[in-house]
């Protein structure tokens, strides 16, 4: 029997009334192809209840004690831990990544949990005494109010909780508009927080489709839209918003290069590209998906990597000898083995052919193989585009300045990684190339939660990465003020403080 998602407002499911506005969606089981859940799309009604009920929770949350914050989100932690296996059942059964990258999803997501726990540093203000005559100067941090949040299929309880923890720690309200593809991790969420002790209209979830995100970039009482997707709807959702007022912080897309030297150690180089470009299926804007290999290394490469990925174990993500799942959905599976039936066309050896893959017992399972393609031009068009499935480019250059100007003439700047036993080399590596996030002999360099995550060029549209300081500051506005007071003994005539008159 298909269930049914329903939104998350005013610290309860809301179902919806019959002959109310709205239509509904539906959520597949990525390894067998089955609609499983029918999922409630937000009308403009629906959405306004959602900021409505943030509104008028943030009256007393904005006010209330960092102790009682911080309190709460201790016991949302222990909860969430307490929690682990419920919720990467759901990612397996809605996104289809096996259940131990589900797992790591959710122990990233606890990091900036842990650091929103700890804000209280991070609020702190600052004192500057006598700058003049009894005249003394504090800056402060505030909330900024209701906030919302539109995160992406590939990570479904990660990158919300990049974003609302530190969010309601720092006094906002929250507002979540999950990807509709796999809804129900973000629902258990709201569960937890509720069970915690998280006051009614505090964090609230919505879903939905282009409906439900052009009101809340529209909406009067949204202060600040964070955003992790693609760079085109990036690019939008910075445009619209900005447009109307808010404060955006835009994730985007990405096409991270991976440069290998001559001198690198190829088996640990091998490891790192086949884990970094197929793990959870390439769906990760972090994934390595353009390995350069710099001068005569590139055969044993190529060979290393192949060796590798043609041992990869692919089946449905609740079996636990699977190592890779399927992809989200069947057209997102056709697209990505379009890059690969093209490639040759285009100029591009290929290694490994992964379309046409199935699953015996699962042949309606959203499957697709892993592909390897070699002398990859750069005009080919599974380099230029972000393919966001599990597709591995090998670019070939001779010298370490070809490789970093091909590197830094992609449009996009989100990660980059370099492998190489030359500290020197490495040093010059992390200063030149044009990217914000870079990894010396690691693959994927994800910052841990007390540092930033966000790439440069069209990986990003605003000024704020995610979490660490950024996300405390973004969450914040700054407010200095300036007081002056008399002394005591300036007390008018009559008034007696205590203090002598003939200091």
């Amino acid at each position: 029997m298909t269930k049914t998602v329903n939104h998350w407002i005013g610290g309860k499911p809301v179902e919806r009334a019959a002959g109310a506005s709205g239509t509904y969606g539906s959520v597949t089981d990525p390894a067998t192809g089955a609609v499983t859940t029918r999922v409630a799309f937000a009308s403009v009604d629906e959405v306004d209840a959602a900021v409505a009920a943030a509104r008028e929770a943030f009256a007393t949350w904005g006010t209330s004690s960092l102790a009682k914050r911080t309190a709460i989100l201790f016991k949302f932690r222990a909860l969430l831990d307490a929690n682990r296996d419920a919720i990467a059942e759901r990612i397996v059964a809605e996104h289809g990544k096996v259940h131990s990258d589900a797992l790591g999803e959710v122990a990233r997501g606890l990091e900036i949990v842990d650091l929103a726990c700890g804000i209280t540093v991070q609020l702190k203000g600052e004192l500057s005494t006598e700058v003049a005559s009894r005249v003394d100067v504090a800056s402060i941090r505030q909330p900024l109010g209701v906030v919302a949040g539109i995160t992406p299929f590939n990570f479904p309880a990660m990158v919300p909780m990049w974003m609302f923890p530190l969010a309601i720690a720092c006094g906002n309200t929250f507002v979540l508009k999950p990807s509709e593809k796999d809804p129900s991790a973000a629902m258990k969420i709201a569960e937890l927080l509720s069970e915690a002790g998280l006051p009614d209209g505090v964090f609230n979830v919505l879903h939905g489709d282009k409906v439900a995100v052009d009101r809340l970039l529209e909406h009067p009482d949204v202060a600040a839209v964070s955003f992790v997707g693609s760079t085109p709807i990036a690019r939008h959702i910075h445009a619209t918003a900005s447009a109307n007022g808010k404060r955006v912080q835009a994730l985007g897309g990405a096409k991270n290069h991976m440069l290998v030297l001559p001198d690198a150690d190829l088996d640990a180089a091998a490891d790192a590209a086949v884990s970094a470009a197929y793990g959870s299926a390439g769906e990760r804007c972090m994934a390595i998906s353009a390995v350069v290999a710099v001068g005569a290394i590139g055969d044993e490469l190529v060979a290393k990597i192949k060796e590798r990925a043609e041992q990869i174990k692919i089946g449905p993500g609740n079996d636990p000898a699977s190592e890779m799942g399927p992809l989200i959905t069947a057209a997102h599976r056709d697209k990505v083995a379009s890059y690969v039936t093209g490639a040759a066309a285009e100029g591009c050896e290929v290694v490994l052919d992964g379309t046409g893959y199935t699953v015996e017992g699962h042949e309606d399972g959203h499957w697709i193989g892993l592909s390897l393609l070699d002398r990859v031009p750069t005009t080919a068009k599974a380099y230029q585009d972000e393919i966001f499935g599990p597709v591995l480019c090998v670019l070939r250059v001779d010298t370490y300045e070809e490789g970093v100007a091909l590197m830094n003439a992609s449009p996009f700047g989100n990660g980059t990684a370099i492998f190489t036993r030359d500290g020197g080399a490495a040093r010059r590596f992390q200063l030149e190339i044009e990217a914000g996030m870079v990894g010396v002999n690691v693959p994927i360099p994800v910052p841990v939660g007390y540092h930033s995550f966000g790439g440069w060029k069209d990986s990003l549209f605003g000024d704020h990465h995610i979490y660490g300081n950024d996300g405390t500051h973004f969450y914040t506005r700054g407010k200095v003020v300036t007081t002056r007071w008399p002394d005591p003994s300036d007390a008018p005539a009559g008034v007696d403080l205590g203090f002598p008159r003939n200091h």
